[in-house]
């Protein structure tokens, strides 16, 4: 069974935007969705690409290399479902967003 991990404080996330966060030996993607943070995968599937550092519409990530679309919610590619990072279960406590590793 896992346990909540600490990733990133809830002000390190602005809306609309993603960071780089490393916990359990994982790098991960953490996004703030109008104030809801969601947490995937930060290696894009097609090239290993940064998704953390990616451009963020609505509940839509674009990897900066190579512009692969996936949904921040779900984990799935837009155009491609079948291909598909890893999303993290979420709690926020206080200001520390954590995640279920």
């Amino acid at each position: 069974m896992g346990e909540f991990v600490r990733v990133a404080g809830t002000a390190d996330v602005q809306p609309g935007h993603g960071i780089v966060a490393e916990a359990g030996g994982k790098t991960l993607a953490v996004f703030n969705v109008d104030g809801t943070f969601h947490v995937i995968d930060n290696t894009c599937v097609h090239r290993g690409g940064p998704l953390g550092e990616g451009d963020v519409e609505g509940s839509v990530v674009a990897c900066p290399w190579h512009g692969w679309q996936f949904n921040i919610t779900t984990g799935e590619c837009v155009k491609n479902p079948s291909a598909k990072v890893d999303v993290y279960q979420v709690k926020v406590e206080g200001t520390d967003i954590k995640v279920l590793l």
